[in-house]
């Protein structure tokens, strides 16, 4: 196939647009000849996923960038960094590695990111409409997008989707395109015995995840969420555990208002039934200490915590009154801390052990008191990560259990 380039793709590509310009569009064309995409498609608008320090090639790609007078063409966010620039003396970094990680952060901010620093950008002002075509890294916004909104957009990598910011421009393929969205394997959730809890939309998304290989699921029989916030667990899940970028699930998400829509009128290549032992087996994998068990810390949010997860946590803090406990860390993007400062909502909560965590998470950075401990939390994604990452063992629970645990400095649970 032949990649057909726009008389401005050519512009860009020829360097009429400045050097970073015509690198950005070297690499988008050559990505897109990899995929064997057509043409090319106006985006608008892209997260950015490189932020995260990895080594002195990243940096370097970015710094290129800064000095070639790159600027993004579209609206664009980003993702976390590996530093706290809000509450720097949380992290635990030396100095050779926290300068380059801030530089990389500020770097981006030079090329005309936007400072969100968050891994939920869907939940900020820039969060895209439906069918709007946007280029984003980061597997759970990824996700989110594509699911729960209805926008399009591909798993793009680092650097890949800078170069789409930049242009303003991505390869017309894959989930940009109506007939990639179609639902090929079905799970249908068995009966009123799945009551739409937390854990159960994280189990969903376990399940799915790593059954579902490259085709696109569909959920039958899930009960409407609370929120998007639990749809929000679900994606992100699911994008841990395998490499779905798209779920529909009937009658909850915007291409899924029918089995047939979801499916586009043609018959599933798998159904799998999803029963309450089998959730409970996938959620057990999260946890490799014991109920019981003495615990370190406590983390939640990750994806970062929405404003309406923190006003289900603040009351629920205030009831249980965990005192001077265990710490229990949230991780949220800085513009959600923001409005909760503003409207007085965090006063105290320092009696309550609550240390807030923002632009980056703490599965991926040092950031914990005791990196030997033991760590609960409500996310599926963080109890996936965090072992390998930061070498803590980790128990999975619903917030609920994940206060009570940090009033008792010990693993509980109430009646699921």
């Amino acid at each position: 196939m032949t990649l057909e380039l726009s008389a401005g793709d050519q512009s860009m590509l020829q360097g009429e647009h400045g050097p970073a310009v015509a690198a950005a569009m070297k690499i988008l064309v050559a990505f897109s000849n990899a995929v064997g995409a057509q043409r090319l498609l106006d985006i608008a608008g892209a997260h950015i996923d490189g932020c995260l320090y990895h080594g002195k090639a990243g940096l370097d790609f970015v710094e290129r960038l800064v000095e070639g007078g790159g600027r993004v063409k579209v609206p664009t966010t980003l993702n976390v960094g590996s530093f706290d620039l809000i509450h720097p003396g949380l992290v635990k970094m030396p100095p050779s590695q926290e300068a380059p990680a801030r530089r990389l952060m500020k770097a981006h901010l030079e090329l005309g990111c936007q400072a969100t620093f968050t891994c939920a950008p869907y939940q900020t002002r820039f969060r895209p409409g439906f069918g709007e075509q946007i280029a984003w890294g980061e597997s759970n916004a990824i996700v989110f997008a594509n699911s729960v909104i209805g926008a399009r957009t591909n798993r793009y990598g680092d650097f890949i989707d800078l170069c789409c910011a930049i242009t303003g421009r991505a390869p017309a393929w894959g989930l940009h395109l109506d007939e990639n969205r179609r639902g090929r394997i079905l799970f249908e959730l068995a009966g009123a015995a799945l009551e739409p809890s937390d854990a159960l939309f994280v189990g969903v998304g376990l399940i799915i995840g790593q059954a579902s290989g490259d085709r696109v699921p569909v959920i039958s029989g899930l009960l409407a969420p609370r929120d998007e916030d639990q749809l929000k667990a679900l994606g992100a899940a699911a994008a841990t555990t395998g490499a779905v970028a798209l779920f529909h699930a009937v009658g909850i998400t915007p291409e899924a208002k029918t089995l047939d829509e979801a499916l586009h009128g043609m018959a599933p290549q798998e159904t799998i039934q999803i029963s309450r032992a089998d959730i409970d087996h996938a959620l057990a994998g999260l946890s490799n200490i014991p109920d019981g068990a003495p615990l370190s810390a406590v983390s939640l949010g990750t994806p970062h915590f929405s404003h309406e997860e923190w006003m289900r946590l603040l009351p629920l803090l205030r009831e249980v009154a965990p005192g001077r406990g265990i710490p229990i860390y949230v991780n949220t993007g800085r513009a959600t801390l923001r409005r909760l400062q503003d409207e007085g909502a965090l006063a105290g909560i320092k009696a309550f052990g609550l240390v807030p965590v923002t632009d980056t998470c703490t599965y991926v950075t040092s950031i914990l008191e005791q990196l030997d401990g033991a760590v609960m939390t409500n996310s599926g994604k963080w109890a996936h990560y965090a072992p390998g990452n930061i070498g803590v063992s980790v128990t999975f629970g619903d917030m609920e259990d994940c206060v009570r645990s940090a009033a008792a400095g010990r693993v509980v649970r109430g009646a699921r």
